[in-house]
């Protein structure tokens, strides 16, 4: 892809590409967080962001089959045009990242049911992304990512603002890919 004028062109046709609707996603089973972005290849506009929450004690079957309905609605209501999502990366607890790894595996098999492309992106390639340095603390991230989609406060809860953060980086990524 290049970048001519604000105006994003592939390789292969130089046609002019509209604006791609990205759906971010921080996954997890408890929350969920989620960001809604437009992008021109110049400037990013939030639509939407939020979290699916599920409740502790709900058997965890209940729980994926939650997250992967809500996710269905954000996927009908936005129509994104592809979807990013935060590669898992655990040392410690493994049960906790298997839990989140069936919960993002929903996730992803939404965006596959509907042949939208999905990418993965490590903590530190969104921090790089979004802050331009890889060892950018969390409260960093979360006000660049304020600061980037111009709006007034932090997104909240937080994993709305990795949502967020998370599609920044795609944006980025695709515009220089």
């Amino acid at each position: 892809m290049y970048i001519v004028r604000s105006c994003i062109y592939t390789k292969v046709r130089c046609e002019k590409v509209k604006n791609i609707r990205i759906l971010g996603v921080d996954p997890g089973y408890a929350i969920v967080g989620f960001g809604v972005l437009d992008y021109d290849g110049v400037k990013f506009t939030p639509i939407e962001y939020g979290a699916v929450l599920t409740e502790a004690g709900t058997p965890f079957p209940e729980r994926l089959k939650a997250i992967y309905e809500d996710i269905e609605f954000i996927f009908d209501k936005f129509r994104p045009d592809c979807m990013a999502i935060e590669r898992l990366y655990f040392t410690s607890n493994q049960k906790t990242a298997i839990d989140v790894a069936q919960a993002r595996g929903v996730t992803v098999l939404s965006a596959a049911r509907r042949n939208i492309p999905v990418s993965e992106y490590t903590p530190l390639q969104v921090k790089v992304s979004v802050t331009g340095y890889g060892k950018a603390e969390k409260k960093q991230v979360m006000e660049m990512t304020r600061q980037i989609l111009g709006l007034a406060q932090i997104p909240k809860p937080d994993d709305a603002a990795d949502a967020l953060a998370i599609a920044i980086c795609h944006g980025h990524t695709v515009r220089w890919s």
